[in-house]
C-alpha cells in the first residue's frame, strides 16, 4: 500500500448489508507512530486517528476517554495528485 499521505477509513456498520451503508472518515499523516511502529493518521479534529500499516491493515487509536475504536474498518488511499 505504501505510505500515502492521505486515506479515508471506512467504517461499516455490522447492520448496514447494503451498498453504500458506510461512512468515511479522511485522515491524514502525523509525526507519530503507533504501537506496532507504523504511522498514526488523524482527522482534522484529532479524534479520529489510525495506525495504518504499509500492508493496509488498520488499528484504530482511541484519542479520548470513553471511546470503543470501531473494529469494522477499511482504510483507501486518496490521490493527492
Amino acid at each position: 500500500m505504501g505510505r500515502d499521505s492521505t486515506y479515508e477509513l471506512v467504517f461499516v456498520a455490522p447492520d448496514h448489508a447494503a451498498p453504500g451503508g458506510e461512512e468515511t472518515v479522511l485522515v491524514h499523516r502525523t509525526d507519530r507512530s503507533g504501537p506496532g511502529g507504523h504511522p498514526i493518521y488523524a482527522d482534522e479534529t484529532g479524534i479520529v486517528q489510525a495506525e495504518i500499516s504499509d500492508q493496509g491493515d488498520v488499528r484504530m487509536i482511541a484519542s479520548g476517554g470513553h471511546q470503543e475504536p470501531a473494529s469494522r474498518v477499511r482504510v483507501r488511499p486518496v490521490s493527492t495528485g
